[in-house]
C-alpha cells in the first residue's frame, strides 16, 4: 500500500504557517454571496490532489451542503484554525476538504495535526483557560462529557440539512449531550467480525477443520470458538501465498486503543440484556464493575488469544491491526471498518475474499443483580467511539466553521472518503447501508450484502454498548489500557490486573466528583436502555 501523504505534511505546515503570518484573527465579516463556481451535479474527483487518491468520479448532490452551494460563500480574508488527529487517519480527509474549502470560498484555513496521544490535551486545556485555540476541532466523540461545555450547539440550519437527517439514529445520540446536539457527525464507528471468506469456504479448509475439532467451520458465533478457529489455523499456510498465516490480529499495544479491542471481547459477558443501569459502573454508588466476574472472563480470554497472534502481535496498534488482517496475513480480526476497507482497496489480492459479520458473542452472560452466570446465547454489538467535530463557542466566525463542517461531510465527500482505508471515515447515514453504493466501489454483491447487513443490523439491536462518555475518560480508558496490557504481559493475572483498575477508576471517580460522573454517565447509560427497535 503506497501513502502518499509525506508531501500532505509539509503541505500542511506551510499551511500553517502561512495561514497564521498572513491572515488576520479579527471580527467575523458577513459579505455577501458570489456566483457560484460549480453547476448543480457537477462531477466532483479527488485526482487532481495527487496519484493516491482514487480516480473515482461522483456527482455533486444538490443542496446546502454542496460544492455548488459553499462556492458561494465569500470568506476572503478570514481565517479558520481547525485542530485534527494526525495524517492520515481522519486528518488527511480534514487537510484535504480545508485546501477545497479554501480554493471556493476564499477562506485561509490553518490546519494543526497532533498524534492521538497528545490531542486530547491540545484540545481541551485551551477551552479550560478561556483561549481561542481554534474554530474547528476534529476529535473521538466519547471526549463529548470534557468538552461539552464549550461546544457551540448545531444552528437548526445545519440540523436541517437532508445530509444531516440522514444521519443514523445511533449517530445522533452520540452528537447529543443534555438534549442538544454539539458535535457534527462526520463518521460512525462500530467494531464488528472480519473474515478470510475464501479459507472458510476451502473445502479442504473445512474437511482439514471437521477432522481435528469434529465440529463444522464457520463464521465463529462466539469467543470460545473463536479462539479454536484462530488457534486451528495460526501458523499454518491457509491461503496458499506461501507464507504463514495466523488467526487472529488484534489492537493490544497499550496506548493504542487496547482499550476498545477489550470492551468488544467484554460486552458479550457483562451486557445482559434483561439487565439494565449500565456495565461500567453501579449508578446508585458510582462503584466500578470494571472488575467483575464478565470482564475478568473477557481478559482471559484475551490473554489466552496470545499463541494466535502473529509474530509482534502482542504489541499490534490499530495500523499493525489494519495490515494484518487488510494485508492478508491474519485470517480474522475485529475492531473499526478500517481493516475491513483496506482488505477491499482496488489493488488489493485478497479483495473481495473477505466477509464481515456480527462480533462473537458467548453462551453465558453474567448478571450482575444476582451475581450469577445465565445460560444464554447472548450478543451485544459495540458502539466503540468514532471520529466527530464540533465548533467551540468561542469561535468568531461560527457560519464559517459550520459551513466547513458541513461541506466536509456532504453526500459527495462523504462518497468518496468511505473508499479510502487510511481516511478512517465509516458510515454514519442510513444511506451508506445501501449495497449497490458498495457493489459501485467494484464490490462483490455477496460482500456488499455482509458487510451493510452487519452494521445495519447493530442500529436495530436492543442490547448495545456504548463507549463510556464521562469526564476524565482519558483517564479511566488509560487505566484500564494499562492492567489489560500488564495481563497479555503475564505481569499480573486478569483478576489482579482489574482489581487494579478499579481501584485508579475510583480514584478518578473521587477526584473529579461522584455526582458530576453519574450525571455523565445516565446519559450513556440512557442511551443503552432506550428501546430501539
Amino acid at each position: 500500500m503506497r501513502y502518499g501523504y509525506r508531501g500532505l505534511i509539509a503541505a500542511t505546515a506551510v499551511a500553517a504557517l502561512t495561514a497564521t503570518a498572513c491572515t488576520s484573527q479579527g471580527q467575523a465579516e458577513n459579505k455577501p454571496d458570489k456566483p457560484p463556481l460549480f453547476k448543480p451535479g457537477s462531477d466532483v474527483s479527488y485526482a487532481k490532489y495527487g496519484e493516491d487518491y482514487p480516480q473515482t468520479t461522483v456527482k455533486d448532490v444538490p443542496g446546502p451542503c454542496s460544492y455548488e452551494s459553499i462556492s458561494r460563500r465569500d470568506y476572503s480574508g478570514q481565517s479558520l484554525k481547525i485542530i485534527s488527529h494526525a495524517v492520515p487517519v481522519i486528518g488527511e480527509p480534514t487537510y484535504l476538504h480545508a485546501k477545497q474549502f479554501e480554493e471556493i470560498t476564499g477562506a485561509n484555513v490553518e490546519v494543526v495535526n497532533v498524534p492521538f496521544g497528545e490531542l486530547h490535551q491540545k484540545i481541551l486545556t485551551p477551552l479550560q483557560a478561556g483561549q481561542r485555540a481554534y474554530d474547528v476541532m476534529f476529535y473521538p466523540s466519547l471526549w463529548i462529557g470534557d468538552l461539552a461545555p464549550y461546544l457551540e450547539p448545531v444552528p437548526q440550519e445545519y440540523l436541517d440539512t437532508p445530509g444531516m437527517k440522514d444521519v443514523t439514529r445511533a449517530y445522533m445520540d452520540v452528537a447529543t449531550w443534555d438534549g442538544k446536539v454539539v458535535q457534527y457527525p462526520v463518521d460512525g464507528d462500530r467494531h464488528y467480525l472480519k473474515v478470510r471468506s475464501d479459507v472458510f469456504e476451502d473445502p479442504k479448509q473445512r474437511a482439514a477443520y471437521e477432522q481435528a475439532t469434529g465440529e463444522e467451520l464457520r463464521v465463529p458465533r462466539t469467543w470460545e470458538e473463536y479462539q479454536r478457529v484462530a488457534g486451528f489455523f495460526s501458523g499454518k499456510d491457509a491461503d496458499g501465498d506461501g507464507e504463514p498465516n495466523f488467526g487472529s490480529a488484534e489492537v493490544t499495544k497499550r496506548d493504542d486503543l487496547t482499550f476498545s479491542a477489550f470492551i468488544s471481547r467484554a460486552a458479550p459477558y457483562v451486557k445482559h440484556p434483561d439487565v439494565k443501569g449500565g456495565v461500567f459502573f453501579d449508578l446508585e454508588t458510582m462503584k466500578p464493575l470494571i472488575n467483575t466476574p464478565g470482564f475478568v472472563r473477557a481478559l482471559e480470554d484475551m490473554v489466552k488469544a496470545k499463541s494466535t497472534w502473529a509474530p509482534g502481535g502482542a504489541n499490534f496498534g490499530l495500523g499493525d491491526e489494519i495490515f494484518s488482517f487488510g494485508g492478508g496475513q491474519a485470517l480474522m480480526s475485529y475492531s473499526w471498518d478500517d481493516a475491513f476497507i483496506q482488505a477491499q482497496q482496488a489493488d488489493n489480492e485478497i479483495r473481495n475474499k473477505v466477509e464481515a459479520a456480527p462480533l462473537p458473542g458467548s453462551d453465558e452472560v453474567y448478571n450482575r443483580t444476582t451475581r450469577k452466570w445465565d445460560t444464554m446465547p447472548n450478543q451485544a454489538p459495540y458502539f466503540t467511539w468514532g471520529w466527530t467535530s464540533a465548533v467551540a463557542k468561542a469561535a468568531p466566525n461560527k457560519q464559517m466553521a459550520f459551513d466547513y463542517l458541513c461541506f466536509f461531510s456532504n453526500e459527495a465527500n462523504t462518497a468518496l472518503d468511505l473508499t479510502i482505508g487510511r481516511f478512517g471515515v465509516n458510515p454514519y447515514r442510513e444511506s451508506h447501508f445501501d449495497a449497490a453504493f458498495w457493489e459501485k466501489q467494484g464490490w462483490d454483491k455477496e460482500v456488499a450484502a455482509s458487510y451493510v447487513r452487519t452494521l445495519a443490523d447493530m442500529e436495530k439491536s436492543d442490547n448495545r454498548l456504548f463507549d463510556l462518555r464521562v469526564p476524565g475518560v482519558s483517564g479511566y480508558m488509560s487505566a484500564l489500557a494499562s492492567g489489560v496490557a500488564a495481563a497479555i504481559a503475564g505481569q499480573k493475572d486478569p483478576q489482579q490486573a482489574l482489581d487494579d483498575v478499579a481501584r485508579e477508576w475510583a480514584r478518578i471517580t473521587d477526584q473529579i466528583g461522584e455526582e458530576k460522573v453519574r450525571a455523565a454517565y445516565r446519559n450513556v447509560v440512557s442511551l443503552e436502555d432506550r428501546d430501539h427497535s
